[in-house]
C-alpha cells in the first residue's frame, strides 16, 4: 500500500546503514594516533613502550591534549618541525629512547610546556637554541652523554625550578651558563666525573649562592685531583682555590673580569676545545688548569700550621702546669714557715730568761 511504499522510500538501504555504522566507529578512533592510548578526557596521549622508531602522526592528537608520553621506544631522530602546532601540551616525555641529536628550536612552538623529560638517551651535545621554552619548570637531562653545558643553552629558562644533569660525563661547568636560572630550586649533579680544579671554582661559588637562597644540590664528588678524590666540592675550603688567582695573574689574566671569563680571554676548559680536540692557543684563553703540586703544597701548609699550633698549645699547657706546681710548692713552703715561727719565738724567750737569771746571781 501507499504507507509501505513511503516507509521503504524513507528508510536508507542496508548498505548505507552499514557505512554509517563504520563511520561512527572510525570517527572516535581517528581522534587518537595509532599505537597510542588516549584517555577518556583526551588530555593524556600515551604512546610509550610501543617500539616506535618514528613519531606517530601528530596531527591526530586530540585537540587540547596536555600530556604526550613517548617513553620506552626506539626514537633516534626527530625533525625540526616534529612538535609544531602543539601549543596545548604541558608535558612531553621522551625518556628511554635513542635520541642523539635534537635540532635547534625543536620545542619552540610548545609555548605551554612546563615539564620535559629526556632521561636516558644518547645526547652528547646540545644546540644553544634548543630550549626556547620560557615557561618550562622541570627539565630532566640525566643519564645521557653530555660532557658540557654550553653557555646560552639555559638562557630562556628563567622559570625553571627543577633540573637534573646526573649521570653524564661532565668534568666541569661554566657559571655563566647557569646564572639565568633565577628561580631554580633543585639541581641534581651526581654521578659525573668532576674535576675539582680552577675550572670548577666559579661554579662552586654559584652553587653556594643557590644553597644560600634555599636551593638544593646533591653531592658533587671529585674524581680529580687525587688529593680530593671522593670529597664533595661543597665541603672543600675556598682557600684550596687561591692558587687559581695566582695562575691567572701569571698568565696575564689579572682582574675580576678575566677571572669571571669576561674581558681578556675565556678560561681554558673542555668547552673551549675545537672538534678536533686541540687546545686553544695561550692567547685565546686563560690557562688555569689544576696543578697537583700546588694543591699538595696547600695541604702541606695546612698540616704544618696544624703541627705548629699543636706544639704551641702543648707548650702553653706545660707552662700552665709548671705555674700551678710552683704555686702549690710556694704555698706549702709558706705554711711550714708559719708553723716554725712560734717555736723559734719560744726559744728566744727562754734564752732571755736564762741571761736575766745569770745577771741576778752575779749581782
Amino acid at each position: 500500500n501507499k504507507a509501505e511504499v513511503n516507509n521503504s522510500f524513507l528508510s536508507p538501504p542496508p548498505v548505507f546503514r552499514v557505512l554509517g555504522l563504520l563511520a561512527a566507529l572510525l570517527l572516535p578512533a581517528s581522534s587518537c594516533p595509532p599505537s597510542c592510548f588516549c584517555s577518556s578526557d583526551s588530555l593524556v596521549v600515551d604512546c610509550g613502550g610501543r617500539g616506535l622508531s618514528s613519531l606517530p602522526p601528530m596531527h591526530l592528537l586530540p585537540p587540547g591534549s596536555r600530556s604526550l608520553l613517548l617513553a620506552n621506544n626506539k626514537l633516534a631522530l626527530l625533525g625540526a618541525s616534529a612538535f609544531a602546532n602543539l601549543s596545548s601540551l604541558e608535558e612531553l616525555d621522551l625518556s628511554n629512547n635513542y635520541l642523539d641529536n635534537l635540532p635547534a628550536g625543536l620545542f619552540r612552538d610548545m609555548s605551554n610546556l612546563t615539564r620535559l623529560t629526556l632521561h636516558n638517551n644518547s645526547l652528547t651535545v646540545m644546540d644553544r637554541d634548543l630550549f626556547q621554552v620560557g615557561g618550562l619548570q622541570s627539565l630532566d637531562l640525566s643519564l645521557n652523554g653530555l660532557s658540557t653545558v654550553p653557555i646560552g643553552l639555559l638562557d630562556e629558562l628563567q622559570s625553571l625550578r627543577w633540573l637534573s644533569l646526573a649521570g653524564n660525563r661532565l668534568h666541569g661547568l661554566e657559571r655563566a651558563a647557569f646564572e639565568p636560572l633565577a628561580n631554580l630550586q633543585h639541581l641534581e649533579l651526581g654521578h659525573n666525573p668532576w674535576e675539582c680544579d680552577c675550572n670548577l671554582r666559579d661554579f662552586k661559588h654559584w652553587m653556594e649562592w643557590l644553597l644560600y637562597r634555599g636551593g638544593k644540590v646533591d653531592a658533587v664528588e671529585c674524581t680529580l685531583p687525587k688529593d680530593l678524590r671522593g670529597r664533595d666540592i661543597r665541603g672543600v675550603p675556598v682557600e684550596m682555590f687561591n692558587y687559581c688567582l695566582q695562575l691567572e695573574d701569571e698568565n696575564g689574566g689579572g682582574g675580576e673580569g678575566a677571572r669571571s671569563g669576561q674581558g681578556g680571554g675565556p678560561p681554558c676548559s673542555r668547552s673551549a676545545l675545537n672538534p678536533s680536540g686541540a687546545t686553544p692557543a695561550p692567547s685565546d684563553c686563560v690557562r688555569a688548569r689544576y696543578r697537583p703540586v700546588s694543591v699538595r703544597r696547600a695541604i702541606g701548609t695546612v698540616v704544618i700550621a696544624g703541627v705548629v699550633c699543636g706544639i704551641v698549645c702543648i707548650m702553653m699547657v706545660a707552662a700552665a702546669a709548671y705555674g700551678c706546681i710552683y704555686a702549690s710548692l710556694m704555698a706549702k713552703y709558706q705554711r711550714e714557715l708559719k708553723k716554725r715561727q712560734p717555736l723559734m719565738g719560744d726559744g728566744e724567750a727562754d734564752g732571755e730568761d736564762r741571761e736575766e737569771k745569770q745577771i741576778s746571781s752575779v749581782a
